[in-house]
């Protein structure tokens, strides 16, 4: 089994379901982290880099009808670009990357509920990311209908393609997203995020060790 020291995890990904408020958290977090004297790398997927943000533009496009294998290929690429370009060069000098979403969400979205299935979901990741985890990964536990009613309010644009699938997919999403927390084990972790974000918050610290 891994042994992993929580407080000193320099790559963190907070993951979960629409409207789980994890990029809310992510800001919270870095700025923690930054009071605490580290140097902060704030990122997201899909995208993070110029052509990940073409590659996001593209799965999100609500006119267009893709498979899950599709949506897995395209999310992958996007990550190897990410990593490549962004999160190993911040890593290498000494920095913390604190990032919304990563592997994690295409093990729910499309190796779980989009019936690519966990083991080529595996196969495809290791390929992408060459084995390497983030040192952390903290899935913020809603229920999907919660999660989905907060992002409509919140959010004035027209749901994406992925947003607009039906409600059984998004259950499906949250039960993966569970399943891969406790698959990672020690790299693994969740949060219940029903809470206010600084209760939310503040659990997350807990499980980094920096409460």
């Amino acid at each position: 089994m891994v042994h992993v020291n929580r407080s000193s995890c320099r790559f963190i990904v907070l993951d979960g379901v629409e409207g789980c408020g994890k990029s809310s958290q992510v800001e919270l977090l870095a700025q923690h982290l930054r009071q605490r004297g580290r140097e902060v790398v704030v990122t997201h997927e899909p995208g993070g880099t110029p052509a990940g943000e073409a590659i996001r533009a593209l799965l999100l496009d609500s006119d267009l009808d893709m498979s899950g294998l599709t949506e897995a290929f395209l999310f992958c690429a996007s990550r190897a670009q990410h990593l490549q370009e962004v999160i190993m060069p911040a890593l290498k000098a000494g920095k913390t990357v604190v990032c919304d979403r990563f592997s994690s969400a295409t093990a729910a979205y499309q190796g779980y509920a989009g019936g690519v299935g966990l083991d080529r979901f595996e196969e495809l990741d290791r390929i992408t990311t060459g084995g390497r985890k983030p040192d952390m990964t903290i899935v913020l536990d809603v229920d999907p209908a919660v999660g989905r009613e907060r992002k409509q309010s919140a959010d004035r644009a027209a749901p994406d393609r992925i947003e607009r699938k039906a409600d059984e997919y998004h259950f499906r999403v949250r039960e993966g997203f569970l399943e891969y927390a406790r698959y990672l084990g020690p790299q693994g972790a969740i949060v219940d995020g029903d809470g206010s974000a600084e209760e939310v918050h503040q659990a997350i610290l807990a499980v980094l060790g920096l409460d």
